[in-house]
Order: C-alpha cells, then structure tokens, then sequence
C-alpha cells in the first residue's frame, strides 16, 4: 500500500493541484454566475427592463425571504438523498445547468415589463443557486480530513472566488460595452448586449461547475442508512448541541454584517468625504480585492507560523488599524490619496485573509458534531451557514441607512466605512477567541471518528 492510499484509508487525504484548482473553480463558476445577479440585475430591472425600484425591492425581499425558508430545506434533502454520482457533487451537474438557464432568462429583455416574468425567473434562479450552494459548500468537507489540505483547498477556493468577482466587477461593463459598440467609460443599456453577455457568464460559469464535478471525488461521507432520518429539525438540535458551530455562527454573522456595512459605503465615502474622481474610485474600489491575489496563497503558510487563532488577530487586528487609519486621513484638511490607498489596502488585506479562511472552520465543526453525534451532516451545517450569512447581511443593510439618518451624511459615511466595522472587528476577535478546535483536537477528532468507523 503506498503512503497515499494509507493516507485515504484513514481519511487524511492529501489532493493534487489539478484537484484543488477544480474544487476552486466551483466557487468561480458562482460568482460568474450569481454576482452578476446580485451586483447588476437591480440596474437591468430599473433601467433596462422598465420595472420601478420599489417592485425590485419587493421582489428581492421575497426572493430573500423565500431562501430563509428553503435553505433548511435544501440542506436536509442534500444530507437523506445519495444521488448516483456523488453525494453533494452531483448537484453541480444536475443543478448546474437549470441555474445557468434562468441566470440567462434573468436578463431576458423579451416580455418587458412584465412583473410576472421577473418573480418566476428571479424566484427560480435564486431557489436553484441555494441548491448548488449549500452541496458546494459541504463538498469541501467530503474530500478529506486533513486539516492542512482543507487550509489549501479554502485559499484556492477563495482566490478564485476574488478572481470572479473582478471579472464580474470590472470584466462585465466592458464585455457589455464590446458587444454593444459604446465607449468603455459607461454602462451601455442595449437589452441584447446584456443578454448576449450573461449568457457567455453562465455558460462559461456552467462549464466551471462540470469541470469542479470531474475533479473532485467525495471519500468522506456518512453512509446512506446513517442519514436516512434526517429532517430540518435537525438543523436547530445541531446548532443548540454543537458548541464550535454556535462560535462560528455568531463569528459569520459579525463578519458578514461588518462586510455589509464596509462595502454600502465605500463609493460614498470616495465620493462624499474625499471627492474623488472616477478613476480615484476605481482604484480604491479594486484595492478592496486585490490582496487576495496577493496573500490568499499565502494562508497555509501564515497558519503553520502563528497557528490559526493568531492568524485570525493578526489580520482582523490589521483590518482595524487601516480602518482607523482611513478615519483620521480623511480628517486631514487635504488627505492623501496616496495614504488612503494604503490604508485601504491594509483594511482589505485583513478582511480578505480572515473571512476568507473561516471557511476553512466550517468542515471543522462539522466533523465535530459526527464526533458527538455519530451523524456528519455536512447539508445541514452549509445551510445553517447560509443562514448566518442572510443574517449578517441583513443586519447591515439595516444599519446603513439608520445610522446616515442619525449622525448625517458625512460623518456617518466615516462611521459605516470605519467605526462600525472595526467595532464588530474586535467583536469578531473576542468571538473567535471562545473557539476551541485547534488543529490538534481537530485531528485527534477525526482520528477517532476514522478508527470508530473501522
């Protein structure tokens, strides 16, 4: 037997670089798929498709309200089914290319501007990316035990996750603008321009997805007549029970609330509080993702050297003092622009690094609750996170808009883009602190679950 496969029968096993970057590509095929929806669609149903802004807000609150009931759902079905190619991997394929469909129908300009036609398309699209989402989500933890592989895996994911969101971000208006023949500088509002664009997006996205189903291979799963009595009441008995998971919930919903505020106001607060031109903005706005390129792949590293809480002080640590160094720059009669990129630079780097690796908890707490309960039920614990995640976001997009009314329109940019996240940073550092998986009790953990289940 060689030293991988004794590896694979303990269930540490080790992936090569083919299999990372397909287990990566999944989390780029969504964002080609859904950031296109949710950074553009509001614009296309508004001034493209002749919907008024409040009908979009209703439906989006609809769409939202609908994937809190169906997440559970979705995350019980995924852990009693055991489809014929894999049990969380199979969906990339089945789901795969209905989303990719209605993400295309989404910004279909042919039954304008029919409301009935948007709820069917919006509602389906945003039902079916739950379904591809949350077994996306657990794959992760079916590939392998070993710690130091899913720190790998998380960095990958992450980095190409950053590397769709800058082909959505900054890709998309000038693939639109191509296609249109307008000038590069301006969003063109050509339907077909908009519908010829997502549909290469979805396809490519689609084709992303197939390629993560080819190279990831589930070897870690609880065997069928073991999770044949799930149900979604589960969902609640694994968060009340399971003592890491509420750490980590309470630790997603902080750090997506803070990502929701931070990320409202920073167009804002460059051309509010600084006046800054457009290409000013640009590069701010693209120094919010460009460490990622930079120290993602750098994860495992910083992770053997400091070990994983310190990791997490130190970058959420460093996101706090370039939020505070953005504070009293922008204080200064004539503030720097050379100084904000750096500040914003050092913010970015510690909130990229530190919420991009809590993923990497995720299959953590999973194998925990397998160690407690005998059942790992990965469905369940991704749609809990997805919980977490509307959570958060929903808390900050209720705090924008309260705290603009109360302190005023430029200081209250500052607090949104400074203050409060680095307030719910050091709450986020205290929360992590009670977390108690170190590597240690975690490999000790599945050691024991892999001799169990000899």
């Amino acid at each position: 037997m060689t030293p991988n496969e004794n590896q694979g029968a303990k269930g540490f096993y080790k992936l090569n670089w083919l299999q990372r970057i397909g287990f990566g590509s999944g989390d780029l095929a969504q964002n080609l798929i859904f950031q296109v929806i949710c950074t553009y669609l509001l614009f296309f149903y508004t001034d493209i498709y002749g919907l008024t802004p409040s009908a979009v807000a209703v439906m989006f609150l609809v769409g939202n309200v609908a994937n809190v009931i169906w997440d559970p759902i979705v995350g019980t079905l995924i852990d009693k089914s055991n489809p014929r190619y894999g049990k969380y991997r199979s969906y990339l394929l089945y789901v795969g290319i209905p989303l990719s469909g209605f993400a295309i129908l989404c910004f279909y300009n042919g039954f304008a501007p029919s409301l009935i036609y948007a709820y069917v398309t919006y509602i389906s699209m945003q039902l079916l990316y739950t379904f591809i989402n949350v077994p996306y989500g657990a794959l992760n933890s079916s590939l392998t035990r070993d710690t130091n592989e899913i720190t790998i895996l998380t960095s990958v994911r992450m980095f190409m996750a950053n590397l769709g969101g800058l082909a959505v971000n900054s890709g998309l208006p000038l693939f639109i603008a191509l296609i249109a023949g307008a000038p590069s500088d301006s969003l063109p509002k050509d339907p077909s321009a908009w519908f010829t664009t997502m549909t290469i997006y979805a396809i490519v996205g689609f084709c992303l997805l197939a390629f993560c189903f080819s190279q990831c291979k589930e070897r870690v799963v609880m065997d069928a007549k073991a999770t044949e009595d799930v149900k979604v009441s589960d969902l609640w008995m694994e968060f009340l029970r399971n003592r890491p998971l509420r750490v980590l919930a309470f630790f997603f919903i902080t750090a997506f609330a803070m990502m929701s505020v931070g990320n409202a106001a920073g167009a804002y607060f460059m051309n509010s509080n600084l006046h800054g031109s457009a290409q000013q903005l640009s590069i701010f706005m693209a120094l919010g993702s460009a460490p990622a390129f930079l120290f993602m792949p750098l994860v495992p590293w910083f992770k053997r050297m400091v070990g994983k809480k310190n990791m997490f002080y130190l970058f959420l640590g460093a996101a706090i003092v370039g939020m505070g160094m953005l504070y009293f720059i922008s204080k200064m009669d004539q503030p720097s622009m050379m100084m904000i990129y750096v500040a914003q630079f050092i913010k970015s780097t510690g909130v990229i690094v530190a919420t991009g690796y809590m993923w990497a908890l995720v299959p953590e707490v999973i194998s925990y609750g397998e160690y407690t309960t005998g059942r790992r039920i990965s469905g369940i614990v991704n749609a809990l996170t997805g919980l977490f995640f509307k959570a958060g976001m929903t808390f900050g997009s209720i705090v924008g808009p309260a705290v603009l009314a109360y302190v005023g329109a430029e200081e209250g940019i500052l607090w949104l883009v400074c203050v409060i996240p680095a307030i719910l940073l050091a709450l986020a550092m205290f929360i992590i602190s009670r977390y108690e998986l170190t590597d240690e009790v975690i490999d000790d953990i599945n050691k024991k679950i892999e001799e169990r289940n000899k």
